[in-house]
């Protein structure tokens, strides 16, 4: 009797844990996945996993412990509810469709023609044809998928780029960034930006592209209001924002977008841009391709855990050869990715470190320390595909495993991640040992050799400087224009 009352226990818990999903993902909600996967696993310690008798029902909670099979729900058949379950992204499927993309996707014809049109056209010539360099300063080749592309592109950036600056809106959702914390990449590039002298222009008929500068993370902390269930109003505030641009400037009428950029960090940004924005370029920390993001013309924004007061502390770590830990990780359990991750590996091998929350430490020294002697950082995904551990990785030449199936990487369209960092599909974290012990010792040094070289793309300075994450994220956002445009 008693094994009938827990029978129908867990079945309860199944019913109302696919039901929350179909309520969430059908009503746009804020996603809420933190609650489930402990909840999973409690269901889950219940059963004897000998007693045939409760095998279905194993079963059933594995389905749904294991949520990266469960991609979204839709609507469709007449307004019903269905469950589509969508392949995986690898990185080598993403470099395809950035070269497919490239060749195929064309933004709107604009409605009338300007002369920025024919220097947009005449930079991706002058950028498809770029001679071979042989001096290439302080840039590594083997980062980047084409040095010399790059090399010209963004010397052409730096001749020829014109941004304009909308003044327009309220503080402060507008014009007033956060400067500390995880989404904190917005805020300084929206700072860093605002205040340059040598892109911004206020002449807009000149600008080749128009940045909208709000606040994704200002834009919750703002206006969210758990009472509503949902994010609806925030999207209803960008949209009042894009029609008053439309109304006041021709500029926006001109492409209905196109040519405008937006950079935003916070996890909500994909679904609130979506609408009126959805045409702009979309700088994004979860870029994710499952959830709208289109390589080519949306760029990848590096998520950065900023002190304000010392951006480049810490920077390095211990030689390549006196890393004794094989692989690290320490965090949350946020999403379904972390725990699987801790429940393979949590205390299972000596040279695999990986923990939930360390103890809080002066300066979060044990964390830092661990990625400065370990040979692999592991950075799974969190409540979406990115996570500030791939640029502490980095920051720490530590060499970055990326579990997060379907994210697209910063600065993607110009640098050859694979020579500098590991992608495991998340279906492979039982084998993540056996994964990276494969790596030659040979091939881990050039990765690790790759980490060092590619940081300076990767620090946050108070004056920018060549090569730095600033100018990165505006150059990936140039070239994304440059290779969509279309002339009038």
């Amino acid at each position: 009797m008693i094994q009938v009352q827990r029978n129908r226990f867990l079945y309860l818990i199944i019913t109302i844990t696919f039901v929350l999903i179909f309520v969430f993902q059908y009503l746009d909600l804020p996603y809420v996945n933190l609650l489930l996967p402990s909840k999973f696993q409690t269901a889950a310690s219940l059963i004897d996993n000998n007693d045939k008798r409760f095998k279905p029902l194993q079963d059933d909670l594995n389905v749904i412990t294991n949520l990266s099979s469960i991609a979204n729900v839709s609507k469709e058949m007449n307004g019903s509810l269905l469950i589509k379950v969508l392949e995986t992204t690898s990185i080598s499927d993403m470099n395809k469709l950035l070269l497919q993309n490239y060749a195929s996707y064309r933004s709107m014809m604009p409605r009338w023609s300007s002369a920025v049109d024919q220097e947009l056209l005449q930079a991706r010539f002058e950028i498809e044809n770029a001679p071979v360099v042989t001096d290439l300063g302080n840039l590594y080749a083997p980062l980047f998928r084409n040095v010399s592309m790059f090399k010209r592109s963004y010397e052409l950036m730096e001749k020829t780029l014109k941004v304009y600056v909308y003044t327009e809106g309220s503080k402060p959702i507008m014009h007033s960034p956060y400067l500390s914390g995880i989404y904190a990449s917005e805020g300084w590039f929206m700072k860093l930006m605002e205040d340059n002298k040598a892109f911004v222009t206020k002449d807009a008929a000149k600008a080749h592209l128009f940045y909208l500068p709000f606040s994704s993370r200002r834009l919750e902390v703002t206006l969210y209001d758990r009472n509503l269930h949902g994010y609806r109003n925030l999207v209803h505030y960008l949209n009042n924002y894009v029609d008053m641009i439309a109304g006041k400037h021709s500029f926006w009428n001109r492409t209905e977008g196109a040519d405008h950029f937006l950079v935003a960090c916070h996890d909500w940004a994909p679904s609130e841009t979506k609408q009126r924005m959805a045409k702009c370029i979309r700088s994004l920390c979860n870029a994710d391709v499952k959830e709208g993001f289109v390589l080519g013309k949306d760029a990848s924004l590096p998520e950065t855990y900023i002190n304000p007061h010392n951006r480049t502390r810490d920077l390095g770590g211990k030689p390549p050869l006196k890393r004794k830990t094989l692989a690290f990780f320490a965090g949350s359990m946020h999403g379904y990715v972390r725990p699987i991750l801790l429940q393979h590996w949590k205390n299972k091998d000596p040279d695999m470190k990986i923990f939930g929350i360390m103890p809080e430490s002066k300066g979060n020294r044990n964390y830092v320390q661990y990625m400065k002697s370990s040979r692999y950082c592991i950075c799974p995904k969190g409540y979406e595909v990115n996570s500030p551990r791939v640029v502490e990785a980095i920051v720490y030449e530590c060499v970055p495993v990326i579990i997060s199936d379907n994210f697209v990487p910063p600065f993607f369209e110009v640098l050859n991640w694979e020579s500098f960092a590991v992608f495991v599909l998340e279906k492979d974290i039982p084998n993540l040992k056996s994964i990276l012990v494969s790596i030659p010792k040979k091939r881990y040094l050039e990765m690790q050799m790759g980490v060092k070289k590619v940081q300076q793309h990767f620090l946050w300075h108070n004056s920018p400087v060549k090569y730095d994450i600033f100018h990165m994220i505006l150059h990936s956002i140039c070239y994304n224009r440059v290779f969509t445009a279309r002339a009038g």
